[in-house]
């Protein structure tokens, strides 16, 4: 049995993993589905880490780290204090050593991708709309209750600089939306042939909400890590 620790994005909430935690279930494997202080001010990358560590208790075998987009800045540094089997990054950003999480966006061209990517759709990508950017392919009942929902992040992580030396030597797969807004498919491509050289970037169908919007097909690609 594997145990896959989930670690959000920005809004930190566990609830976004709600569709998937069941598809991992009936597959034999245990989710823990991790709620993180985004809103806390006082809180950064450290403190995310901390509740990671939290949640994982006393759990010491059989550990798979799964960071979904700025979830990708805290999973090596749990992996830094935790003996996991592998971690799982997720339409997610990946840090380079004392780059913050605010500088990220212009030293990988994220908003020129973006809207390069609207460009080739039709669309606008002018101003940030959650429902555009990130629910375009999540059923309307749950992507209401996520828009409901919605939790601020604190800008606070965002200013830190990443501590880490290096990427943590445990194996890293990246998993990616092919259809993914935000972070488009080419962009990420780029972003980790330069940041994690050696690690493909492997296609799934969707979006940005990967666990919202295709949690049986995300089940299905985590089982290779079994």
């Amino acid at each position: 049995m594997t145990t896959f620790v989930l670690v959000p994005g920005a809004g930190g909430q566990a609830w976004y993993w709600h569709r998937l935690v069941p598809e991992l279930a009936a597959r034999g494997h245990e989710a823990i589905a991790v709620d993180l202080p985004a809103a806390d001010d006082r809180a950064g990358f450290a403190e995310y880490a901390d509740v990671v560590v939290a949640a994982i208790a006393d759990r010491s075998a059989g550990l798979v780290l799964v960071g979904q987009s700025l979830g990708g800045f805290t999973v090596p540094l749990v992996a830094r204090r935790v003996p996991v089997d592998g971690i799982v990054l997720l339409n997610a950003m990946v840090p380079k050593p004392g780059e913050s999480a605010g500088e990220w966006w212009e030293a990988t061209g994220q908003a020129a991708a973006r809207a390069a990517y609207a460009e080739r759709e039709g669309r606008s990508a002018e101003g940030f709309d959650p429902l555009v950017d990130f629910f375009h392919d999540v059923p309307q009942d749950v992507a209401e209750v996520g828009l409901a929902g919605d939790v601020p992040q604190s800008g606070a992580p965002f200013e830190e600089p990443w501590p880490l030396p290096a990427w943590p030597d445990v194996p890293t797969r990246f998993l990616q939306g092919r259809e993914d807004r935000f972070f488009p498919l080419e962009f990420q491509r780029r972003v980790v042939a330069e940041r994690l050289p050696g690690v493909a970037v492997e296609e799934l169908p969707g979006g940005h909400l990967l666990a919202l919007s295709r949690p049986v097909e995300l089940a299905t690609a985590l089982m290779s890590v079994t």
